[in-house]
C-alpha cells in the first residue's frame, strides 16, 4: 500500500483547535534565547558565517568543527544524505519512524528497503533486524512516532567498515533518566563508531520550527561530502544565532530541567490513558509524544477534531496502520480534558 510520506502532524493543525499533534514545545522564548535572535536581526546584510555556531556545537558534544554541519532543520540533513549518498545499493530505514528519511531516498532515486518493528516487541529495535549487506541504515532514537528509546549498545552494534549509519537524534534532548546526568542513550558524542552520522535538532524543545536549524555529527571525510550538496549560506544568521545560543551550557542545563518535567507529563498521559478503554500506548514511550492504538482511530480523530483536539494520525507510518494515533506531551490540565473528551468519544462510538 501507497502512503502519504509527506503528512506532517501540523497539517493537521487548525484554527482554534488545541494542537497535540505537532511535536514542539508551547512554552515562551527565554530570554537567553530570544535577545540574541532580536540582535542577528541588525547582522541581516551579511552574508551568514557558520564558524562560531559550529564550533559551540562542536563543543558540546566533544567533537571538532569538522565532525559538525549546521543544517536548515533535521529535515534538511536527510535529503543531504539522500543526494550525496547515491551510490549506496542497500539503503534500510527502520520503520515506524519519521517519513522524510525514505522519501528523502525516494526523491534521490534509491530503492528503499524497510525494515519494520513489532508491537508485540514493543517496537524496540535489535541488531539483527538490519540486514547484514545494507550499506546506508536510518534509525530513530528516541523514535518518531512510538517515542521508543532503544539501547545505545543495540544501535552502536549496527555500526560497522563499509555502511553509514544514520541515527536521528532529533528528540534526543526530550529524554530522561533518574541518576542519568546528561541524555540517555545518546551516540552524539561516540567518534570510535565507524559510519556514525547522529542527526540533531534545536526546533523542538526550543519552539524554533519557522527558524530551520538542526545539525549533523559525524566523520569529517563524510560531512565534508554532505556539505559539498548543501546550498550555499544554507543557514540564516538568526537560525546560527539560535544554534550558539542553545549549545550553551545555559541552555544545556534549561534542557535537562524541561526534560525531566516532560518526564513527569508524559508519566501523566500515560496514566490518564490507561484509563481510558480500549486503549494500548505503543513501547515504553521516553519522549514528548505516544502512540496509541484503538479500534476506529480514523473516525474517533476526526470527532475529537469536531470537539476541538488535533491529534497525529498514525495510518502514513510505515507499521502503523488506521488504528493509530500520535499525541503529544502537554501540561496535566491539557492531559485531563482531552482524556476525558477521548473517553466520551469512544464511548459514544462502541
Amino acid at each position: 500500500m501507497s502512503l502519504d510520506l509527506g503528512h506532517h502532524g501540523d497539517t493537521e493543525v487548525g484554527p482554534g483547535l488545541i494542537d497535540l499533534a505537532v511535536n514542539v514545545r508551547h512554552e515562551p522564548m527565554p530570554p537567553w534565547l530570544a535577545q540574541p535572535l532580536m540582535s542577528s536581526l541588525s547582522d541581516l546584510k551579511a552574508y551568514p558565517q557558520a564558524e562560531k555556531a559550529t564550533a559551540a556545537v562542536a563543543l558540546r558534544h566533544g567533537r571538532v568543527s569538522e565532525e559538525v554541519l549546521l543544517t536548515a532543520g533535521a529535515a534538511q540533513g536527510f535529503v543531504l544524505l539522500a543526494q550525496a549518498l547515491r551510490g549506496a545499493n542497500h539503503p534500510v530505514v527502520v520503520h515506524p519512524q519519521f517519513t522524510e528519511p525514505e522519501a528523502a531516498l525516494l526523491n534521490a532515486g534509491h530503492v528503499v528497503d524497510r525494515v519494520l518493528l513489532r508491537e508485540e516487541d514493543g517496537f524496540r529495535l535489535k541488531k539483527e533486524d538490519v540486514p547484514d549487506d545494507a550499506d546506508l541504515v536510518f534509525v530513530g532514537n528516541p523514535t518518531n512516532p512510538t517515542s521508543v528509546l532503544h539501547p545505545a549498545a543495540e544501535i552502536a552494534a549496527l555500526a560497522r567498515p563499509g555502511r553509514v549509519l544514520v541515527v536521528d537524534e532529533a528528540f534526543s534532548d526530550t529524554t530522561f533518566r533518574e541518576g542519568v546526568a546528561g541524555e540517555p542513550e545518546s551516540l552524539a558524542s561516540r567518534r570510535d563508531l565507524p559510519g556514525l552520522v547522529v542527526l540533531r535538532s534545536l526546533t523542538k524543545t526550543w519552539g524554533l520550527a519557522g527558524l530551520r536549524i538542526g545539525y549533523l555529527l559525524g566523520p569529517a571525510d563524510l560531512l565534508k561530502r554532505l556539505a559539498a550538496a548543501q546550498p550555499l549560506w544554507a543557514v540564516s544568521t538568526p537560525a546560527l544565532a539560535a544554534a550558539l545560543a542553545c549549545a550553551s551550557p545555559t541552555a544545556i542545563a534549561a534542557e535537562r530541567e524541561i526534560a525531566r518535567r516532560l518526564a513527569a507529563d508524559r508519566a501523566h498521559l500515560l496514566r490518564r490513558l490507561g484509563e481510558v478503554p480500549k486503549v494500548t500506548v505503543a513501547g515504553a514511550p521516553a519522549s514528548a509524544f505516544v502512540s496509541v492504538r484503538l479500534q476506529g482511530a480514523d473516525k474517533i480523530r476526526l470527532e475529537l477534531r469536531e470537539r476541538g483536539y488535533a491529534v497525529r494520525r498514525g495510518d502514513t507510518f510505515p507499521g502503523l496502520g488506521a488504528d493509530w494515533l500520535r499525541l503529544a506531551v502537554r501540561d496535566t490540565a491539557t492531559t485531563d480534558a482531552f482524556v476525558e473528551t477521548l473517553t466520551a468519544v469512544i464511548e459514544e462510538q462502541a
